[in-house]
């Protein structure tokens, strides 16, 4: 069960730059920032009320950031939405026709357990489901 939007994600070339940026904006620093080797990126949160903007900076130059930049700038990289249960809602999304980047749940920041429904099935967003670890 989808609980809420957890949080959207943005890609940036310039984190400090960005964060300076937001920090600016949303009167506020960020709460946390944190390495994902894994998917070579720093991310950086901001929190308001209960949702989250997460910044999205790539460590390495073929991280799927540095990719999505190169071809269309910086900007929403992804919503992310909560959910109760990872594989129950791969398991529910697949029956229903999505389709998925991967349905095998990996670490990602914040905490989370995450998997990404491919574009092509929602419109050209890039959806990601993520569930407290």
């Amino acid at each position: 069960m989808i609980k809420k939007i957890e949080h959207i994600g943005i890609a940036v070339k310039d984190l400090e730059k960005s964060k300076a940026l937001f920090e600016k904006l949303l009167g506020k620093k960020p709460y946390k920032q944190e390495e994902v080797k894994s998917e070579g990126v720093v991310t950086s949160f901001f929190k308001i009320a209960d949702q989250k903007i997460e910044l999205l900076n790539a460590t390495t130059p073929d991280s799927t950031i540095e990719n999505f930049i190169s071809k269309r700038k910086e900007g929403v990289h992804h919503i992310a939405l909560h959910v109760h249960s990872i594989e129950q809602e791969v398991e529910r999304l697949e029956k229903l026709g999505f389709e998925f980047i991967s349905t095998i749940p990996k670490k990602g920041a914040d905490n989370k357990m995450i998997v990404f429904l491919h574009p092509k099935t929602t419109n050209g967003v890039l959806v990601e489901l993520c569930e407290e670890i």
